[in-house]
């Protein structure tokens, strides 16, 4: 119980200060700190990820951040992908499962350490807004491979979210992280809808893991705009590669676990 209050205040943390990065450690947390099997895992780390997003998206609604067209159009799409995902996952062993989660895990670490435009992509126009034409293919394929990847392991895919609404739609980093906050939601409760039922979830010790989440997410984004997001986002990165290695060792060489 302990090690889920500290892990889901560090997720909600995570999710309060970027926007991101939370939901890509709550599975191993889940499993390797709270001792959970991976089939209770997911749909934990879904519903825990979801409700502490919501909370980090609160204070960036009251600033008219977010960006509501794009996030359904991503969200949408994504729901509807989270249960293909979730279906490819009962075809796979667990160790598979983990293994390709660690290596998500590496992929995420290297889009943080690159450095983000945050002057628009080739979709914002001149006079502002969005060239729908050229990008809504381009929302709809972001949306759809982020929906498969909350199904199939588990996260918010955030960490994919934030650079497809800079880069490809043009959007300011205060608006993408809003905008990816909703769209997390979206996917976390489409995602927990397919997983639903596949194994039983322990309610004490989401309970604690969500209290924890929510409260780490709320005291993180009074303080988001103070912080150098830079300096965060590559210290995150080094994290994340550090637990990638561990999940792939224990997947390994301890598949019980799984």
């Amino acid at each position: 119980m302990i090690a889920a209050i500290g892990f889901g205040a560090l997720i909600g943390i995570l999710l309060g200060l970027l926007g991101t990065g939370g939901s890509i450690l709550a599975v191993p947390a889940l499993v390797y700190g709270a001792g959970l099997t991976l089939a209770a895992a997911v749909p934990t780390s879904l519903l825990v990820v979801g409700i502490s997003s919501a909370t980090a998206l609160l204070p960036r609604l009251r600033a008219g951040l977010v960006q509501w067209r794009i996030a359904g159009i991503v969200g949408g799409t994504g729901a509807a992908a989270a249960f293909a995902g979730a279906a490819v996952n009962r075809l796979l062993d667990p160790r598979f499962v983990l293994v390709g989660f660690a290596a998500l895990m590496i992929t995420a670490g290297l889009r943080m350490l690159r450095d983000t435009d945050d002057s628009g992509g080739d979709c914002a126009l001149p006079g502002g807004g969005i060239n729908w034409r050229g990008c809504l293919p381009k929302s709809i394929a972001a949306g759809l491979a982020v929906g498969f990847l909350t199904g199939l392991f588990g996260v918010g895919g955030g960490f994919l979210i934030i650079p497809a609404l800079i880069l490809l739609l043009g959007l300011t980093m205060p608006t993408a992280v809003a905008t990816s906050l909703l769209i997390i939601v979206i996917n976390s409760a489409a995602g927990f809808a397919a997983h639903a039922g596949e194994a039983p979830i322990d309610y004490g010790i989401t309970a604690a893991f969500i209290a924890a989440a929510i409260t780490g997410s709320l005291a993180a984004a009074r303080i988001a705009n103070r912080l150098p997001t830079r300096r965060l986002q590559r210290g995150f990165a080094y994290l994340v590669f550090a637990v990638a290695a561990f999940v792939a060792i224990q997947a390994v060489v301890n598949p019980a676990a799984a």
